[in-house]
């Protein structure tokens, strides 16, 4: 059976073969730090040599054959680069000319100390364009590496359009591709054993990864970890419910990790957040046109989350509009965007979350119970930390830990008092809570054993440490008590709305995306306003 080489392509791998074979290729040429021509010509063969194995790689996984049209070259090149860390998407365009944009480099922001590392992107966009077209000019109109903070790029397949235009020119040779500096051969079937190192094939389908680190040590979380490994292989989709701040991203993610698609995306979104008129746009993306102000097609999350995960976080926040349209592509494996007529695939894995109060949604009519069905077929509970109390611990030395790895920082110990104090507390913000409790603890806690937890219902301030000036502390104790009175005003203002987020924005002048920060930042759960009579 064939090697699936292009699943496997992904940044670490990518940027792991870029440095050895930049290494191995300035040793041959006697200049381990090359400069100048000798330098592009370099990044030029390397960028020529892996368009070849990307191509060889993404048809055989596709089953392509032929020579591509401007439509599938597009689609390629887009494919090809998101897959080693770009944020690749297509742009109107023209005959004869293809072109793309970007918000994110595979290099990150070494690219502004090397910016010619985009030669690179440009010998592998017109490489494969002059192997399909014979002929190709790449123009980097936007790049990240000189400050732009986008990347534009359009690619001529015609040379009388780009006759005049300035830009790095290919062509096709019999067997060979040449650039302006470089040349490689053109042959797509040359490469396999190319494919293998740039694509970096795994024989463990999850590898080591078993995603973020989940403690638990009570026994109904132990029966949780349990569920997660006997769902994460399969397909199916996973409904986690729970309490605001109990991890339910966190299992999300450890699913992902620990499924086949762990080499493919996880998209992560909070519906609750999204403004009610752009859901099914956030989702499903638009068409060029679909209503004012869309001048370009927009992908969306399903899109992006191909071949991936798609967790949506708060999901009995969705009208029921959208509930319909999610239960198709659910059913049927397909959607359409915004304003569009064509049926698009979408091999996406769903994940859901939402609060303990679903079934009462679906019997009040706020949520589809058909929907709900599709969506729970396992289900997962996560119980509140003051029904597992034996995580409390394990969580606060976890916690503790990365603090002090974080701010470089040694390790800090709870007292015997504290513990006490700790595992007492009711932790209504869950694990979220504790650690924004945690943190601001271990940040003004002078030594290695942390005497005082400053838990919300102490109201305390920041001990001040030995030689720490007054005007800090009084700082502290200036944006815990702002602090208090914000979360008082959202309570109070939850509490006349019934819940109603949109009403909250309304009342505080504010936009639903800012109230839902606050709510998080408050450890705030407004499901829990919703049963309570509207004032």
């Amino acid at each position: 059976m064939n090697k699936k080489y292009f699943s496997h392509l992904n940044p670490i791998t990518f940027l792991q073969t870029f440095v050895g074979k930049s290494i191995e290729a300035g040793e041959k040429l006697g200049c381990v730090k090359c400069h100048g021509s000798n330098r592009l010509s370099h990044i030029e063969q390397l960028g020529l040599n892996a368009s070849s194995c990307f191509e060889g790689a993404y048809r055989e996984e596709s089953e392509l054959d032929g020579t591509l049209d401007q439509d599938k070259y597009a689609d390629m090149i887009v494919e090809i680069k998101n897959k080693i860390g770009g944020n690749f998407s297509r742009a109107t365009s023209e005959p004869g000319m293809v072109r793309v944009i970007n918000t994110r480099c595979p290099f990150g922001e070494t690219v502004m100390q090397a910016p010619d590392l985009c030669r690179m992107t440009s010998s592998v966009f017109g490489g494969i364009a002059a192997r399909n077209f014979g002929y190709a000019k790449v123009i980097l109109d936007k790049r990240i590496a000189v400050g732009d903070g986008m990347c534009e790029v359009r690619i001529y397949t015609d040379p009388e359009k780009a006759a005049t235009l300035q830009g790095d020119e290919y062509h096709r040779e019999h067997e060979v591709i040449r650039g302006q500096l470089a040349s490689a051969k053109a042959s797509i079937d040359m490469g396999k054993q190319g494919r293998g190192t740039w694509c970096a094939a795994q024989s463990d389908k999850s590898g080591n990864a078993k995603g973020p680190t989940f403690v638990a040590r009570s026994p109904v979380m132990l029966k949780v970890l349990e569920t997660v490994d006997v769902a994460a292989p399969t397909t199916a989709t996973v409904l986690i419910t729970g309490e605001t701040g109990v991890g339910k991203e966190v299992v999300a993610r450890r699913i992902h990790a620990m499924s086949e698609r762990w080499n493919k995306s996880f998209v992560a979104v909070n519906c609750g957040a999204i403004p009610e008129s752009l859901v099914e746009t956030v989702l499903f993306g638009h068409e060029r046109g679909a209503f004012t102000g869309a001048y370009e097609v927009h992908h969306g999350l399903f899109e992006r989350a191909e071949g991936g995960s798609l967790f949506l976080d708060e999901i009995d926040s969705l009208p029921l509009a959208t509930q319909a349209r999610l239960l198709r592509v659910l059913q049927n494996g397909e959607f359409e965007r915004v304003g569009g007529k064509q049926n698009l695939s979408a091999n996406v894995r769903v994940i859901a979350a939402a609060a303990d109060q679903l079934e009462k949604l679906i019997a009040e009519g706020g949520f589809r119970k058909d929907l709900y069905y599709r969506l729970n077929v396992i289900p997962i509970n996560l119980p509140p930390l003051r029904e597992r109390r034996e995580d409390i611990l394990p969580l606060v030395d976890h916690i503790l830990a990365q603090l002090a790895a974080r701010y470089n920082k040694l390790d800090k110990t709870l007292s015997q008092d504290a513990i006490d104090r700790v595992t007492q507390y009711n932790w209504p913000g869950n694990v979220r809570e504790m650690e924004n409790v945690l943190e601001r603890t271990f940040l003004f806690s002078p030594g290695a054993v942390i005497t005082k937890v400053q838990l919300p219902e102490t109201g305390g301030t920041a001990p001040i440490e030995s030689g720490q000036v007054v005007d800090q502390s009084l700082k502290e104790a200036k944006r815990c008590a702002v602090e208090q009175v914000e979360a008082e005003i959202l309570k109070q203002a939850l509490t006349r709305f019934h819940g109603n987020i949109s009403d909250v924005a309304k009342s505080l002048e504010v936009t639903r995306r800012a109230v839902h920060q606050k709510l998080n930042i408050h450890s705030i759960d407004p499901k829990a306003y919703r049963s309570q009579p509207r004032l």
